[in-house]
């Protein structure tokens, strides 16, 4: 018989909500060969171990019930490799942490519904996304739901290892509601409409009790989707590792190149750069930020000193409607002060943000105003669904609450609030790109991401995240695919992409905030051409004077010709262009055409530089965003630093981590948490090259037991260094 090399992967460690036994535990083992056989295996030498499933396409291997003494005699085998830690995934909900919304009844009248987004609005095609299959890779769907029975088709459960993906419920721990909520978006049909309301969704339980999940469940879901042929597959959850080869990243590559379409949440990190993670970096995947819907936004605006302040309103806040000069009056948690018909000032801080307003409306004030206690934008809620706000509550930065805290303690302070009517922009919350190592341009698109209104579990609810504007992008696809059934997955992302429409009410010359811009499924379905990767990724250059190329690939639907020309970039120091002036592609031609920027990267300051090149085809423009990078990246230099037990004995911990450029060093500090304390050192590394690394230490190397700040430094070879800290536990 052959000999196979088994990687054994702790999936998670839960009693089984199937099984009578409560000690009984889940694996997943991946394999080198053909799984079938290591299931009759298995089987035929190890009667008390269940094998629940197979795999055989992009995760290789077997799922396996059954107990942990039964499960640790399997290490004794001699075909076992090794046992890899999993990363954790979670459903990408804003501020998932706590609901911010209630769930309301079938037929439920509330202002809510009127101010959400209804996913149906970017619909304005005559498809519906008939014949369309759709995986939905989640926390499961409550497929008994009136509006979503009728398109739900199958799915499967990678958590408890059965055929019922059904949302976790309350005595299996945390209750989720997102994969509802996700898959409504896409097809409703009922009281809502999704996306696509004909589209058959196929539902994967990836994600369990409160919306967690390791890598290898997520995996493991993107295999039985692709085993029950699905078209399009939706993955509104990620994590915080940007790189770009995470092994969910691979996998959906690999998804990829077998022509499923799969479209993945960027993340909820934003407003920083470097911030998308995993498997959202993957380069096939069709990437989604969230955007916001158009708005009025309130200013409050002091006449005397011609200076306006944007106000960011707070989930569960009533809106900001003030017409009138008000006075603006400092109002310390603690403090006992007349409030009456003021705005209050206060100051984020350990009080949470709706004890605060509350007592400012009890005082009397008619709104409050909260900034930061650091410096940069934030966001947060005050939603109380049994005592809600009556008075309006908004957020500043730390600088300009600091301003108006000063002339607030000078005299009388009275301020008017003025309004701007804005368009859609990318909300705060959104993850920016690049991705380390390869600086790829992410989010690809965006898509509506706040304010949605979907099923959940019970009823409807509003969400936002890029989990919500994920499933936006998925029900296009499928209203693509239904049009345009011939039309590959490349033409299909790249339509979506070429169409997008730019956004100019922010800073333009940032790609990396807003990709293509937001998608419009009529103009993707009615394109007359396809720019099949209109992101010029133009790479690093490090010698005094570079040529960067790159091969921009487009296409022409139509049965006529087209003709093409690009608006010269404007004159910057260091760069300079040679692109054609025009060119003209014939009937249903596909053609590259050559693109070079030639930098003297002496004239340029070091880093990521990006903007946009512009091309006309009769009256229509496309905005190509381009990205390089001048000798260094300010990316962060490490990523998911991971310290867990190996397997079954508990002897011996494995360790992981990435790095996204080389290094002379790495060390791994443990402090005490509260008191900040230096413990001792647990890791030491030289010499380490980009990419993954790897290791294992023994539980006496470790030392002594209890939970520690992970403190880690990696030292460059320009002599530089960068930590990150990480909370780990030694048993």
């Amino acid at each position: 018989m052959r000999k196979f090399i088994i990687t054994l992967i702790l999936l998670l460690i839960i009693p089984s909500a199937i099984h009578a036994e409560e000690d009984l535990q889940s694996i997943i083992i991946e394999v080198e060969g053909d799984p079938s056989e290591h299931k009759e295996y298995i089987e035929a030498y190890h009667p008390f171990i269940e094998v629940v499933a197979v795999y055989d396409t992009l995760f290789n291997g077997l799922a396996l019930q059954g107990s942990p003494a039964n499960l640790e005699k399997m290490e004794s085998l001699e075909f076992i490799k090794s046992i890899h830690t999993v990363q954790q995934y979670e459903a990408l909900e804003w501020s998932s942490a706590t609901q911010r919304y209630g769930s309301f009844s079938w037929n439920s009248a509330n202002s809510e519904i009127e101010q959400a987004i209804q996913p149906n609005d970017i619909n304005t095609t005559q498809y519906t996304g008939k014949g369309v299959k759709v995986g939905v890779i989640d926390t499961g769907i409550d497929y008994e739901h009136p509006d979503l029975k009728n398109n739900y088709q199958s799915g499967y459960d990678l958590v408890d290892l059965d055929d019922d993906p059904m949302e976790s419920l309350p005595e299996q721990g945390v209750p989720t509601s997102h994969g509802t909520h996700v898959a409504g978006i896409i097809a409703a049909d009922g009281d809502i409409k999704g996306v696509a309301p004909d589209a058959q969704i196929y539902s994967y339980r990836a994600l369990g009790p409160g919306g967690a999940g390791t890598s290898v469940q997520v995996i493991a879901a993107m295999e039985k989707a692709i085993e029950d042929e699905v078209d399009v597959i939706n993955l509104s959850l990620g994590n915080n590792v940007n790189v770009p080869d995470y092994p969910t990243s691979m996998a959906v590559n690999r998804a990829s190149e077998m022509g499923i379409t799969v479209v993945i949440a960027n993340g909820n990190s934003g407003p920083d750069d470097w911030t998308v993670g995993s498997p959202a970096t993957a380069d096939q995947a069709l990437s989604v930020g969230a955007s916001t819907m158009p708005m009025q936004v309130p200013f409050l605006y002091d006449t005397l000193e011609d200076k306006s302040i944007q106000l960011s309103e707070m989930i569960g806040s009533p809106s900001w409607e003030i017409i009138r000069s008000n006075q603006l009056i400092e109002a310390e948690a603690g403090t006992d002060v007349s409030l009456s018909g003021k705005i209050a000032l206060i100051q984020r801080g350990r009080i949470p943000f709706y004890e605060l307003a509350k007592t400012a409306e009890e005082k009397g004030a008619i709104a409050a105003v909260i900034y930061n206690n650091e410096d940069g934008p934030f966001q947060g809620s005050v939603d109380n669904e049994k005592d809600p706000l009556n008075i309006p509550v908004a957020t500043v930065s730390k600088e300009d609450g600091e301003w108006l805290k000063t002339q607030a303690s000078k005299q009388p302070f009275y301020i008017e609030t003025s309004y701007l009517d804005q368009g859609s922009t990318t909300a705060p919350f959104s993850s920016r790109g690049p991705v380390t190592v390869n600086w790829n341009i992410k989010p690809d698109v965006l898509a509506p991401g706040t304010a949605i209104w979907s099923t959940v579990p019970g009823g409807y609810q509003q969400m936002d995240g890029t989990s919500m504007a994920a499933p936006h992008v998925t029900g296009a696809v499928a209203l693509i695919k239904e049009a345009h059934p011939e039309w590959t997955r490349e033409q299909i992302i790249g339509a979506l992409k070429t169409t997008a429409d730019h956004l100019k009410e922010q800073d333009a010359s940032i790609p990396t905030i807003q990709g293509m811009g937001e998608i419009q499924p009529k103009a993707a379905i009615d394109t007359a051409t396809i720019i099949h990767n209109p992101q010029l990724n133009l790479g690093m250059v490090d010698n005094y004077r570079e040529e960067l190329r790159y091969e921009l690939e487009i296409e022409n639907m139509t049965g006529e010709s087209q003709t093409y020309s690009f608006t010269y970039p404007k004159k910057k120091k260091g760069l300079s262009w040679d692109i054609p002036a025009s060119f003209t592609l014939e009937a249903n031609e596909k053609r590259s055409i050559p693109i070079t920027l030639n930098v003297t990267t002496t004239r340029l300051e070091e880093g990521v530089h990006q903007d946009w090149l512009t091309l006309n085809q009769e009256g229509q423009k496309y905005h190509l965003p381009y990205i390089f990078v001048n000798q260094h990246a300010d990316q962060p230099k490490t990523a998911g630093f991971e310290f867990t037990l190996k397997g079954f004995s508990d002897d011996v911990y494995h360790y992981s981590i990435y790095t996204t450029e080389p290094a002379r060093r790495m060390e791994v500090d443990l402090y005490n948490p509260e008191s900040l304390q230096f413990e001792r050192k647990l890791l030491e590394s030289e010499e380490l090259e980009t990419g993954l690394h790897e290791g294992e230490i023994t539980k006496k190397e470790a030392g002594k037991s209890g939970y520690y700040l992970a403190i880690v430094t990696v030292y460059l070879e320009d002599g530089s260094y960068e930590t990150n800290q990480s909370l780990i536990y030694i048993e």
